[in-house]
């Protein structure tokens, strides 16, 4: 027990500091849609395919080359667009650009959630938030066999009731376990997405993941363009009722088009349909159907809902916002705690040092 005390306390005060900066950034990205604020961005969502093709067409013919366009939903009423260059912009339901930007810098919803998802370090950044996710799930179950052996002394409070190492302490313990639940579900399925290892590790008592075939397509050429009305009503007449979501250009040659919907039965945001498209001949390649992916996928697909707070109404971005405060406060304090007792240390023996410093003169 000694040993798991002293290792979650050194660890704690080392990754503290990360854990708290993606707890923190993590609450706030619950409520993304709502804090991005550019024009029509609270219109209510028109579900008109024809109208959306129409959009694409214009946007496809007429600005930089496009790299995908994540459409207007009713959370946020404005499509994305992602360009070939690494820029964007947000353009209205009616096809208006309301805002442009040439990178994450300029606009602060993105550069948020690339510092949650990847630390604004690309892939490696993923990596890292991984094991920072492991050591947050250790942390989680360190510190309730830590708290209960003081168990007795339990008085739940929102902060510590002093600033020392002590008070601070036993804040953290009985926060943690306050809060347990809610931190194991939201690291777990953070790490499950980032490290796909673990993910199918976790999973694989309900099968293996289906292995991810995208088609091969004919080489579009210069001229050749998708019949974007035709694919939208191939996609709905495929899939009834299901949500045009997300539509990817082809980023080098032989690469198929892709459509991404959202059925009714669907938790992610995105949705997990696809269509493959060839660019050239707009014949569909493949389907991806969720609906008949096995269990594995079935599970896979309610980890970002759960970890981002897009499903359960206002009660779960609650409860997820709740439990990201509750990790930037245990891991900011972990780190304060430490260093402040490493530093009540350091003064104890200097003054044990400067008094039998001065015991020895006296008796010299």
């Amino acid at each position: 027990m000694a040993l798991l005390a002293l290792l979650h306390r050194w660890i704690g005060g080392l990754a503290g500091a990360l854990l708290a900066l993606l707890g923190l950034s993590g609450a706030v990205l619950v409520w993304r849609d709502a804090l991005t604020l550019v024009p029509h961005a609270r219109d209510a969502l028109r579900d008109d395919p024809g109208a959306a093709a129409r959009v694409v067409e214009r946007l496809a013919t007429t600005g930089p080359p496009i790299d995908r366009i994540t459409f207007a939903s009713e959370d946020l009423g404005v499509h994305q667009l992602g360009y070939a260059d690494g820029g964007g912009a947000y353009v209205s339901q009616a096809g208006e650009i309301v805002a442009r930007w040439d990178g994450l810098w300029q606009r602060p919803e993105l550069w948020l959630f690339d510092l949650h998802h990847r630390l604004l370090l690309g892939d490696a950044g993923e990596t890292v938030n991984g094991i920072a996710g492991l050591i947050g799930l250790f942390f989680v179950v360190s510190g309730v066999i830590l708290w209960w052996r003081t168990r007795a002394r339990f008085r739940p409070r929102l902060w510590p009731a002093k600033m020392t190492s002590g008070a601070i302490v036993h804040h953290h313990r009985d926060l943690g376990v306050l809060t347990a639940p809610l931190l194991t579900l939201s690291l777990l399925t953070g790490v499950m997405m980032v490290l796909p290892a673990v993910g199918q590790w976790v999973l694989s008592p309900l099968g293996a993941a289906p292995a991810a075939k995208v088609p091969a397509a004919s080489d579009a050429g210069p001229g050749a363009r998708p019949r974007y009305a035709r694919l939208f009503a191939a996609a709905q007449t495929q899939f009834p009722g299901a949500a045009l979501r997300r539509l990817q250009w082809p980023r080098e040659a032989g690469k198929p088009l892709v459509l991404r919907l959202r059925q009714r039965f669907e938790w992610t945001p995105n949705g997990r349909t696809f269509l493959y498209v060839d660019p050239a001949t707009n014949a569909v390649l493949g389907i991806l159907d969720p609906a008949s992916a096995g269990r594995h996928e079935y599970v896979r697909e309610k980890l970002y809902p759960l970890h981002a707070a897009k499903v359960g109404g206002l009660a779960w971005k609650l409860a997820i916002t709740a439990s990201g405060l509750a990790l930037a406060m245990l891991g900011s304090l972990a780190v304060f705690g430490f260093w402040q007792t490493r530093a009540n240390i350091g003064r104890a023996n200097r003054r044990k040092r400067t008094r039998a410093a001065a015991a020895s003169a006296r008796v010299t």
